[in-house]
């Protein structure tokens, strides 16, 4: 045990899924790139299926059930957040998380039906939800929410094909959740002409809308999936350097391409609806998608006392905040949070303990410790951490 230790240098692991990048996450930390296989996610945080291991040590999730209270503090079992780097080179799956009593309620059904927690069909490998948000580190294409039924129906019948047509006459009739439904259930033989039927802009990565051009993109990666039509369904958002967006549980998204800072609940639940080869469980999916037409709002920073600026949501489970020491940044109360550096670098001290932060590395700071935490240099970064009175 690390007992009394004020700051620990984390060793993160690399997630490598078929959409990551080659270079991004291995240019972040210097390593050699392009990389054998496609790293998608850097991971920092307890989660049990890849968590965090202390610098020279054990994993932090070991640590923290060895010393609870003066890791995470009284209000706190687990450490609610997850933090990563995100490097998307492809579409990932359109896909929808659960509230909080959707994932109780199904976590409990599926233990009770003994399917196991690895299970291809299994929907809920825990009983938390899984609000997120992204800080966009370049730009950054992603689908999130429902447009309103009568634009999402006029950029399908502007591709003019018999198929779009159909469907745009199911939401017009039926909403987005008879819309996406009839997708999902589309015949496979003829979903390669359902896709085909986006046109020149499938072919060209033209059209007359961002959205039919992103369609195109999107059906380069998945040329038989229905969910290459179902993306003109959603709201497009593109987001500029330094701007985030916030997905609530039961809000339908994708991420499209770039590279991002991403904070969620520790959670491993995901529903899919398309633009992957995995189960798509049709029946909970609607259970769980909110299909309510809005567009998400794009979050800009607040300043606060501290020196942090706050992107704010109303995720119990996590508060990101901007790091950029102008001259130095102090927090009274910092623990328990992570920091991560992304450009330049960081210099960390708390008592007498002190670490200096390079591109790629992080660190955990407990709950228990002596002093504030004084964040100083000439880089950019972020502190995961809990809003004060939540848990």
């Amino acid at each position: 045990m690390h007992t009394g230790t004020q700051l620990y240098r984390l060793d993160n692991p690399v997630r490598d899924y078929a959409w990551g990048s080659r270079t991004t996450i291995a240019d972040l930390q210097g390593r050699p790139s392009p990389t054998a296989t496609p790293e998608a996610e850097v991971w920092i945080g307890t989660h049990p299926s890849a968590p965090s291991r202390i610098a020279g040590g054990t994993d932090l999730l070991k640590e923290i059930e060895a010393d609870r209270a003066g890791l995470l503090g009284p209000a706190h079992d687990r450490l609610p957040f997850l933090l990563k780097i995100l490097a998307v080179a492809e579409p990932l799956s359109i896909q929808v998380h659960p509230d909080a009593g959707q994932a109780h309620r199904g976590f409990a059904r599926e233990e009770a039906l003994g399917i196991p927690l690895d299970a291809p069909t299994r929907n809920y490998r825990d009983d938390w939800p899984k609000p997120e948000l992204v800080y966009a580190v370049t730009t950054f294409d992603a689908l999130c929410g429902f447009r309103a039924p009568e634009a999402a129906a006029r950029l399908l019948r502007r591709l003019d094909g018999p198929r779009l047509r159909r469907v745009a006459d199911i939401l017009e009739q039926g909403g987005p959740e008879s819309a996406l439904g009839s997708l999902n259930e589309w015949p496979v033989a003829d979903r390669p002409a359902l896709v085909a039927e986006i046109g020149e802009a499938a072919v060209t990565g033209g059209g007359p809308d961002p959205a039919h051009r992103a369609a195109a993109m999107i059906a380069t990666h998945h040329p038989q999936d229905p969910g290459v039509v179902a993306s003109l369904l959603f709201n497009l958002i593109t987001l500029q350097p330094g701007e985030a967006l916030y997905t609530a549980p039961r809000t339908i998204h994708a991420y499209l391409r770039g590279t991002a800072i991403e904070i969620m609940a520790s959670s491993d639940n995901v529903l899919r609806g398309g633009l992957t080869g995995k189960h798509i469980d049709q029946s909970e999916l609607k259970a769980v998608t909110d299909f309510t037409p809005a567009r998400p709002e794009v979050l800009e920073p607040r300043p606060l006392a501290t020196g942090e600026e706050l992107y704010a949501t109303p995720a119990p489970q996590f508060q990101l905040t901007r790091l950029r020491p102008r001259p130095h940044i102090g927090i009274p109360a910092p623990g328990p949070s992570a920091i991560l550096c992304l450009e330049g670098f960081l210099h960390v001290t708390r008592g007498d303990a002190t670490e200096l932060l390079s591109p790629g590395e992080a660190l955990f700071v407990p709950y228990e410790g002596a002093g504030p935490l004084v964040i100083e240099g000439e880089g950019l970064g972020f502190r995961a951490s809990v809003p004060c009175g939540r848990s």
